[in-house]
């Protein structure tokens, strides 16, 4: 796909006649033209005028605007939406072209066959790059169609190792692996917690999957004793089944691979039954709003977010500020990720020099972007160089740091 400038309605003669330095503004038309020729100049001038128009360049986006996990889905929006505001605010120009840049948002509601259909229509919707999707669930198989078209995506969220080991060289993302936050999260466990016997329960997709596994190979070499390991699934919303089982286990913990929907119902219910255990979480969990989804049990949780937290980032308070400024609220979990993330790409489109997405594609591997979230720099599969595990917990609802860990 070849972007030169034009419109997708503006014929080459048109792009050749406003180009003429004779045509280019009623300036040069003179004042000795009769009614007729100067009505025809005038003409000229607004056509002109609106065929150099600045050319408009899409950047897609998707994550789950309904469902479960809507609240984070709009929060990942809402933080690229910010940086194409902000871009296109102080004006940008590409090969002498001036630019707008236009956010295209889809909804895959978290769904893996929404995914790959939204996938497609941003493919046929001719966007240069893509900020997400959202879960490993919905990034994985969408990733397919994007590496088909040549045109980069930059998950910044989904964490399952699988994402960047496909061969693809669309694939990138802005977090760390759960390859990384499932051994973080085991070994704060083992070491500081001092947990012996751990459960694990997961929700059955390629994120919950994914992380559970990578703790439960962590867990294991460093000597917890797993005592079962269950699956529930996305949708559920009553636990007590399973964690009836587990209470007659008798864990120091549970380990528990979901998302807040789920993890923040499964802790109030496991303290309503009486369970002595630590619940323990990944990113997908470790939300601002887990207080309202666990009440007061959110104070049992301790979760890991696969990058630094916001209140650890260099330019943290700062972006706080901006997005309440601009949404009236506050900063759920990922959206610094999407807001570096089109950043990353239009650095990437100003480095080639072109809106091409080839050219664009063919730059990202040499980024080296410092942003809110830090120092952007990939590895050959796409994965950050230099990812950190942040561990959480809450006190009286509110998220409190505890630990960080380098990889």
């Amino acid at each position: 796909m070849h972007h030169d400038g034009r419109g997708d309605n503006e014929p080459r003669g048109l792009a050749r006649l406003c180009s003429n330095p004779i045509n280019k503004g009623i300036r040069r038309v003179k004042v000795s033209v009769i009614k007729g020729s100067a009505a025809a100049a005038l003409a000229l001038f607004a056509v002109c005028n609106t065929a150099q128009a600045d050319t408009v360049v899409k950047i897609g986006h998707v994550a789950p605007l309904t469902g479960g996990s809507a609240h984070q889905g709009k929060d990942n929006e809402n933080g690229a939406r910010l940086a194409i505001e902000e871009i296109n605010a102080k004006g940008l120009t590409i090969n002498g072209q001036k630019v707008t840049l236009q956010l295209d948002p889809q909804d895959d509601a978290g769904d893996p066959r929404q995914a790959t259909q939204v996938a497609q229509k941003l493919v046929d919707d001719k966007v240069v790059g893509v900020v997400g999707h959202e879960t490993s669930g919905t990034s994985i198989p969408a990733s397919k169609i994007y590496s088909d078209a040549g045109i980069v995506q930059i998950s910044p969220s989904a964490t399952n190792p699988k994402y960047t080991q496909q061969g693809f060289k669309t694939t990138y993302r802005v977090v760390a692996t759960d390859a990384q936050q499932g051994p973080a999260l085991a070994n704060y466990a083992a070491k500081v917690l001092n947990v012996k016997k751990v459960a694990i329960v997961d929700d059955s997709t390629a994120y919950g999957q994914g992380l559970s596994t990578e703790f439960e190979k962590a867990a294991k070499s460093v000597g917890l004793n797993v005592v079962s390991h269950d699956a529930t699934n996305d949708k559920a919303v009553d636990f007590r089944a399973i964690l009836t089982k587990i209470k007659g286990e008798n864990p120091d913990a549970i380990m528990v691979g979901a998302m807040d929907a789920v993890g923040g119902p499964f802790a109030k219910q496991a303290k309503q039954l009486g369970l002595r255990a630590k619940i323990l979480a990944g990113d997908g969990v470790c939300t601002a709003n887990i207080a309202e989804l666990a009440g007061d049990a959110a104070d049992n949780i301790i979760c890991s977010q696969a990058g630094m937290g916001l209140d650890k980032m260099a330019g943290g308070a700062a972006f706080q500020d901006k997005y309440k400024k601009r949404y009236g609220q506050d900063v759920v979990l990922y959206s610094p990720y999407t807001y570096d993330a089109v950043y990353v790409i239009v650095d990437a489109m100003k480095r080639a020099n072109s809106i091409d997405p080839a050219k664009i594609l063919a730059a990202m591997p040499t980024t080296d972007y410092k942003g809110v979230i830090g120092e952007t720099t990939f590895d050959a599969k796409g994965d950050l160089k230099h990812g950190v595990i942040s561990i959480y917990g809450y006190k009286d609802k509110v998220r409190t740091y505890k630990d960080i860990v380098k990889m």
